[in-house]
């Protein structure tokens, strides 16, 4: 087989990569990463025949599940109830059981509430496990990260939380902002990848009134590990007690602003970095495509 280049000339070589790595237990991700293969029809024909590991399939209701649900059912429970007793949604019982006769209502409008409420809250822990099993399996798909991997994501971050010239306001300088301690650790260790220095560096951070002012400035001098002189002045929202703010409790620390000094010519290389990437992902789509 060819292909444009004759990237894949050698093709029953790179199945059979392609396979050991499957049995492996790798995710497709994980195995184009590893093969650079950027053509998702040439993946497809490379792991023809191969099943998924069961650590990247999606859980499915188990068919002993079903059949408790239909016991209970015929029992006379009623979906809230059944929802209660198995932890499953609604949706799921009312398709396993549409065909079973309805039990007599024998309850209070209030009993009926009580057993509602505690269906939901049974449901809302069973999908909140369900993301957890989930995003702890997906975080393994990541690895360790190349540099030139942390410089792309890196782009990309600051793209998207950064600060940017506008036609009507020209300022060209690297500044950064989010409430998220991850994306602000994940944005420090790129522009410590592109060798900006720490003294380079100025923190201000952005907080309401009502929240602990004091410990959470001492929150991002902990996070960022930066001396007391390279903070600015705190800057406090004011608003009105009528204000339904979400963003409250000993979760809140505000808002970090991050500011490289002296970055006209930083901003401006972020700005080619973003170009290239969006061309290139343009003509990686075209190639997909053909």
């Amino acid at each position: 087989m060819t292909h444009a280049g004759g990237k894949y000339a050698d093709f029953e070589g790179l199945r059979e990569k392609a396979v050991a790595l499957r049995r492996e237990g790798l995710s497709r991700r994980q195995i184009r990463d590893r093969l650079h293969v950027d053509n998702n029809d040439i993946l497809n024909r490379l792991l023809e025949g191969e099943p998924a590991p069961d650590w990247t399939k999606r859980p499915r209701a188990k068919d002993d599940l079903r059949a408790k649900a239909r016991d209970l059912r015929l029992q006379g429970m009623t979906y809230d109830q059944i929802q209660v007793e198995l932890g499953c949604s609604k949706g799921s019982i009312s398709l396993w059981v549409r065909d079973l006769p309805k039990p007599e209502r024998r309850r209070t409008a209030e009993q009926a509430s009580e057993i509602a409420r505690r269906g939901w809250a049974v449901t809302l822990q069973r999908r909140e496990a369900e993301r957890v099993r989930t995003k702890e399996a997906t975080a393994t798909e990541v690895g360790a990260l190349s540099p030139r991997e942390l410089f792309l994501v890196g782009v990309g971050l600051y793209w998207a939380e950064g600060s940017k010239s506008k036609p009507h306001r020209q300022q060209e300088r690297a500044t950064f902002v989010n409430s998220d301690p991850d994306m602000i650790s994940v944005y420090l260790a790129w522009l410590h990848l592109l060798g900006v220095p720490p003294e380079h560096l100025r923190f201000h951070v952005h907080i309401h009134e009502t929240a602990d002012v004091p410990a959470a400035e001492r929150y991002w001098a902990d996070l960022t590990g930066a001396t007391t002189s390279a903070f600015g002045k705190t800057s406090i929202k004011r608003h009105s007690p009528k204000t339904n703010r979400k963003n409250t409790g000993e979760g809140y620390q505000g808002c970090l602003v991050v500011r490289v000094l002296k970055s006209a010519d930083l901003y401006r290389r972020i700005e080619g970095w973003w170009c290239g990437i969006v061309g290139a992902a343009k003509c990686t789509d075209q190639e997909n495509r053909t």
